[in-house]
């Protein structure tokens, strides 16, 4: 049986390695995926040995395919259940023994920068907002956010943003960019005075991003964004950082354990925040976009709090130019308990 780059559902492993290996395409015998490169699951023991050998044998671990799927997004295709996941990564590696065996990441990768951002994130809020005395190492930041850069195919160029209406005429396409720097309030990615352009993948999703009530009317107008623009990717950083390209195994180690910081930072982007509390609650976030904006990138992307869709704010609202602007009317509002 041979495989695809979908059964192991990883983007450098796609982009980079399946092409370099193989040009024989058809259809796979493990995800069924059709018409995609294949090759012999061994061609990738090598590659996949440099990622397991992070992980070391423990009476209270997990599968190293549970392990994989955790730390990695890899085998999350829906065909790729643990049996047939463990079935693929034996034939991988040339070794059926790892089938009943469960592990975990070996501690001498261990780092604390989680720890050091969850300090910085407190004396931040409610300590020192300027000069705070809790350090952050920028450098290591800058270099895992080369890992996060959007490709280009999969950012698109048809965004989305709503306003509520407030009298019979619909706003001007003018209108709906982002706000003048003194009505800029605080954002999720801006501080105050520091206006951002927020977008939404669909028209849906701007509109939950305002928080409507049911019969409420919105104006949504459309925008276009150029595909040369360097955004940064915090969804789901688990799924955007491939080890594949990582090298050597001491690398993967330090970034298997730097990826929950990553997944953390996700998180302020994402987490609901109150309106009274916007104030606080959005200077760890803005403080990352801040420094996001400072090494050169021109956005960031991450998952909606209210919606399905997902969210862009761009740093320069020049960059996004408006179409036409449509009225819809809110027909329900759904409410979720915990």
């Amino acid at each position: 049986m041979k495989c695809c780059p979908n059964c192991i559902g990883d983007r450098g492993l796609r982009k980079n390695i399946f092409p370099s290996l193989t040009d024989e395409s058809g259809r796979c015998e493990y995800c069924l995926s059709e018409d995609v490169l294949l090759l012999e699951p061994h061609q990738l023991g090598d590659i996949f040995a440099s990622i397991t050998n992070i992980y070391e044998a423990s009476e209270d671990g997990l599968s190293l395919v549970q392990c994989l799927k955790q730390d990695w997004r890899i085998f999350d295709h829906e065909r790729m259940d643990d049996e047939r996941a463990g079935a693929l990564l034996a034939e991988i590696l040339g070794d059926a023994s790892i089938l009943g065996a469960t592990f975990a990441p070996s501690p001498i990768y261990k780092t604390d920068r989680l720890i050091h951002w969850e300090k910085l994130r407190d004396e931040l809020m409610f300590g020192n907002r300027f000069f705070p005395t809790a350090e952050l190492d920028r450098g290591r930041l800058a270099d895992l956010l080369t890992h996060l850069i959007l490709d280009s195919d999969e950012l698109g160029t048809d965004w989305y943003r709503a306003r509520l209406l407030r009298h019979d005429e619909p706003y001007a396409i003018g209108d709906m960019g982002a706000p003048p720097k003194k009505l800029a309030s605080h954002g999720r990615a801006n501080p105050a005075g520091i206006p951002y352009l927020y977008l939404g993948s669909t028209d849906e999703t701007a509109i939950a991003e305002i928080r409507p009530h049911t019969g409420e009317k919105a104006c949504v107008a459309t925008f276009t964004t150029p595909r040369d623009l360097k955004i940064i990717d915090l969804r789901d950083p688990r799924r955007s950082v491939s080890p594949f390209v990582l090298g050597d195994e001491e690398t993967i180690g330090f970034m298997r354990s730097d990826i929950g910081f990553l997944a953390r930072l996700g998180d302020e982007l994402t987490r609901p925040v109150v309106p009274y509390s916007a104030a606080f609650d959005y200077v760890p976030s803005q403080y990352l976009c801040e420094f996001i904006k400072k090494c050169g990138y021109d956005g960031v992307m991450y998952r909606s709090s209210v919606g399905e869709g997902m969210n862009m704010a761009l740093f320069d609202p020049s960059r996004a130019i408006g179409g036409t602007v449509t009225q819809r009317v809110v027909a329900r509002v759904r409410i979720e308990l915990l």
